[in-house]
């Protein structure tokens, strides 16, 4: 990957910060790599690479058939002749594609120029749609349809073989691949069409990691007839892994039962934080044992973090089950 080949949040540098030294006792919680399968399945994500043909929608209706569970969410929808990389949240850890439908996107796109034209002049127009961009979603979208500003972070032409350009873009979420190449051929003036669209990262997940369904459907074999969870502990991971690419602030343990039942973060329970933490970032609260807590807006930055007194983040979304760590009285 070229260096400027990266999203937005992977060009950010975090350093941990260290406020409080402290333990967290073995009775309470679990590193999330000590789970069991079970526990996995219940609450955890899977990387599918969709394949062709079916919907979003249908590939998650299929893993949680697949798994035999009751509740799948996924993350960015991909229409049904797209394949590549749809994260799939399983039972209680659905609320978490929440982060990742935001989080940036990158694409390997194959578009067809409808007249033959200059390699120089090609490369200039599409280097021109880099930054923001306005864009009318398609007539056939899920959102409605009026002119929106999107961000292309990067594109580059991989390959051009007569009027097929090969070309791969990262780009914020909800940018309209097939409209992109649509814009490229106006502004070229001969005209153009999306012809294949493969999804090779949605946030922090990139194509690597992804499984297919066949895949998740071999490693539920193994764990259930032949009693071997190796392979379902690789396929699916844990909820955390959905907060990779998030700001983090880890707490006390006995601060964590507070939060479970609602309550604000504020200063005296962080041990640690991410340097770089600006006020209305969401964050990741995590325990000692890198155990997802909640996700919350920081209400102050990771330098005013270093204070002794105010409220550092505000609960939005809490996934961790009240009870897992022992409840603190404060008088």
């Amino acid at each position: 990957m070229n260096p400027e080949e990266k999203l937005p949040f992977e060009l950010i540098k975090r350093d941990i910060v260290v406020k409080r030294e402290a333990d967290t006792s073995p009775k309470w919680g679990k590193r999330p790599s000590e789970r069991s399968a079970d526990e996995l399945v219940k609450h955890g994500i899977v990387i599918i690479d969709k394949p062709k043909g079916p919907s979003s929608h249908q590939v998650s209706a299929y893993v949680q058939q697949i798994l035999d569970i009751s509740k799948s969410g996924h993350s960015g929808t991909l229409d049904p002749k797209v394949t590549g990389v749809l994260p799939v949240a399983l039972e209680k850890a659905t609320r978490i594609v929440q982060t990742l439908i935001t989080a940036g996107k990158e694409y390997i796109a194959l578009m067809h120029l409808h007249d033959e034209v200059e390699e120089y002049e090609l490369r200039k127009v599409m280097s021109e749609f880099v930054g923001a961009i306005k864009q009318l979603p398609p007539i056939k979208s899920s959102v409605k349809r009026q002119e929106r500003l999107r961000k292309i972070y990067y594109i580059r032409i991989l390959e051009i073989k007569g009027q097929e350009v090969l070309f791969k873009v990262g780009c914020q979420a909800g940018t309209y691949i097939r409209k992109l190449c649509h814009d490229i051929g106006q502004r070229l003036g001969c005209g153009a069409h999306m012809a294949e669209l493969r999804r090779t990262q949605a946030g922090p997940f990139k194509e690597s990691e992804a499984w297919t369904l066949q895949d998740l459907a071999d490693a539920y074999y193994y764990w259930q007839v032949l009693d071997d969870d190796t392979f379902i502990k690789k396929v699916v991971l844990p909820i955390e892994e959905g907060v990779r690419h998030l700001p983090k602030v880890w707490v006390l343990d006995s601060t964590v039962d507070s939060i479970c039942h609602g309550a604000n973060l504020g200063i005296p329970g962080i041990s640690k934080f991410h340097s770089g933490i600006r006020k209305n970032d969401m964050v990741a609260v995590m325990t000692l044992k890198d155990e997802l807590v909640c996700l919350g807006r920081a209400n102050m930055t990771s330098k005013d973090m270093l204070g002794n007194k105010g409220i550092a983040v505000i609960t939005e979304k809490v996934f961790m089950p009240a009870g897992t760590y022992p409840r603190v009285e404060r008088f």
